[in-house]
């Protein structure tokens, strides 16, 4: 029978072909929003199901669902009696953002002398997917994994996981497994592992505020004709305390509260004030909100963010009153918010404080809940264990201030079975932004932990 090491030795023999699948993937622009080329996000498709045969994955094909960009499945099934992992990666990207910000052409991948490779999708989350594959080509390189393997590589994370819930009910019984290895997370910092247990939720509304047929000369008809953009300014304030906190009513009632553990969890992890800013691109002078350890804010409490506003623009600016602007406004939600319930307060508050009599539409956009699990089952244990001895460090469970559409669908739709966060991603990766990057050691640490995960699984998880 194969050892965990002997597959870690056969992946260091072969580590550079790694960095070459991942540079495959890289090259193609697979953004999923709506207005590109969806034949790009198939061509991914397919160079992922190629890269899946190649590396040992069986029974591998893309599957659809009506609208959706496809999805890549694939097996490899020979371990009788053995629990079976499902692994989550996607193919589909980010759009590159402002290409004269970028060092290197976002769909080169390059590798800088700072030891990362860098490009859109090189982290997010194409590096999950050659994670998987040279973790099983390293198994099968050294005689064959303990556990049965299954994966799904989604092609619309990036534009929301719309079909994710249909996708699951279409494909469940194919898909269906007794523990979820999802990569696509990342770690606290470069070379500590990590895996993520708590996620916030998501709701996005767009208002739009009017009080003209068009627009007016604000020299002739300023002072009694209201501003909407003045308007919208004042409702998108009173959503707001001093402190940065939510101020709209009824909207923290049902927070829950960190537990001791989880609190003396957070305490304990390696950073402070100071790394954070420096983690976040601060500027000096600039306060730090909420009145909690900016970890504890980010992932368990509520936050509200404008992400776009627009009247006129810079570019047209003119001496006028515009007849109408508009926002985009997002709420990010920790246990126990109700989405629909955070939704429909966002709403109403914004129509109640609306100045002057203005004609305020507002739509909802989308939500997506919140997750939280509790890390006590044996496989968290079990993937503490791997990425300890896939990284030499001691591994740390963490929360995420982001919102992964995907993680609530697979648990719900799979019957609650264990799920593990992880990832190949650092402080320092820019996803979504622009110079997206992969450390390369990281890279490697993340795939000698998949190897361990496998055969630590085994052991911890029950067949059912």
């Amino acid at each position: 029978m194969a050892t965990s090491e002997q597959a870690i030795a056969r992946y260091e023999a072969d580590k550079a072909e790694q960095l070459e699948d991942l540079k495959t993937l890289v090259r193609i622009p697979s953004v999923s929003f709506p207005g590109f080329d969806a034949a790009r996000v198939r061509e991914s498709a397919e160079g992922v199901a190629t890269l899946l045969r190649a590396r040992g994955f069986e029974n591998v094909q893309l599957l659809e669902v009506p609208g959706a960009h496809p999805y890549v499945f694939g097996e490899w099934m020979k371990a009788p009696g053995k629990p079976t992992l499902l692994l989550y990666a996607h193919h589909d990207v980010q759009p590159a953002g402002d290409e004269t910000k970028w060092n290197t052409p976002p769909f080169t991948p390059t590798v800088m002398a700072d030891g990362r490779m860098y490009g859109r999708g090189a982290a997010d989350d194409k590096a999950g997917v050659v994670v998987h594959t040279a973790a099983l080509k390293a198994w099968l390189g050294a005689g064959a994994p303990p556990v049965n393997l299954k994966i799904v590589v989604e092609g619309e994370e990036e534009a929301g996981s719309d079909h994710l819930g249909e996708f699951l009910r279409t494909y469940k019984k194919l898909v269906q497994a007794d523990a979820i290895v999802l990569t696509d997370t990342g770690n606290f910092e470069t070379g500590l592992p990590s895996i993520t247990t708590a996620l916030r939720g998501i709701v996005v509304v767009n208002v739009e505020v009017r009080a003209l047929k068009q627009s007016l000369h604000s020299g002739m008809w300023g002072g009694p004709v209201p501003d909407v953009t003045m308007a919208l300014v004042r409702m998108l304030a009173s959503t707001t305390n001093p402190d940065g906190s939510i101020a709209i009513p009824g909207m923290r009632d049902k927070v829950r509260p960190l537990t001791d553990a989880e609190r003396a969890d957070i305490q304990g992890l390696p950073t402070d004030d100071a790394t954070f800013r420096r983690q976040a691109g601060m500027l000096d002078g600039v306060q730090l909100l909420g009145g909690r350890a900016p970890w504890e804010q980010n992932w368990r409490q509520p936050s509200i963010s404008i992400n776009a506003i627009q009247a006129s623009s810079r570019k047209d600016a003119r001496n006028v009153i515009n007849e109408s602007a508009w926002a985009r406004v997002g709420i990010r939600l920790v246990p126990d918010m109700d989405r629909e319930e955070i939704a429909g307060l966002l709403v109403e508050h914004l129509r109640r404080v609306a100045p002057w009599g203005v004609e305020v539409s507002v739509d909802v956009e989308g939500t997506a809940g919140w997750w939280y699990t509790d890390p006590a089952h044996p496989a968290f244990q079990a993937g503490k264990r791997a990425l300890e001895k896939g990284y030499g460090e001691k591994a740390v469970f963490i929360g995420c201030g982001g919102s992964i559409p995907f993680v609530e669908p697979f648990s719900k739709e799979l019957g609650g079975v264990p799920a593990l966060l992880v990832g190949v991603e650092d402080p320092y990766t820019n996803a979504h932004s622009e110079n997206e990057s992969v450390s390369l050691d990281e890279l490697a640490r993340a795939t000698r932990s998949a190897i361990y995960l496998y055969e630590e699984l085994a052991a911890a998880v029950a067949k059912r």
